[in-house]
């Protein structure tokens, strides 16, 4: 499998008050903030639109688990089918099934030290409509 991953998607954290410090972000750093965070836009050698997220979650989130961990890095992937059956064989440790949005498709898998990653095959041009 040649590029297993292609990019970073985004940066999922925990914190007590998302909505403070995505405030904090956008007053200080100038982030143009949302519900979900902030959506940065890049282009890929291709040119195509890109998209990386940045994302303040609430502390008491079920979504990292099994991790501990008070965050979540998702990467961007071309075959997320493919990527995960390899994985698999290599004897990574696969979380869940896959999920399926009109953005793209997700899965999950613990690294050695039990971070749960999020990858994402992405379909970036439905946040542009």
């Amino acid at each position: 499998m040649k590029n297993r991953v292609t990019g970073l998607g985004g940066f999922f954290f925990k914190t007590k008050e998302p909505n403070k410090i995505k405030d904090w972000y956008a007053t200080h750093l100038g982030l143009n903030t949302d519900q979900y965070g902030c959506t940065f836009w890049w282009k890929d050698k291709e040119g195509n639109d890109c998209s990386t997220q940045w994302s303040p979650m609430n502390e008491d989130t079920e979504y990292f688990r099994p991790s501990t961990a008070t965050f979540m890095m998702n990467f961007r992937v071309e075959n997320l089918v493919e990527l995960l059956q390899v994985l698999k064989k290599e004897g990574v440790t696969v979380v869940g099934e896959i999920e399926e949005y009109s953005y793209g498709k997700f899965g999950w898998i613990l690294d050695p030290d039990g971070n749960k990653l999020e990858l994402w095959e992405p379909i970036d041009k439905a946040f542009l409509q």
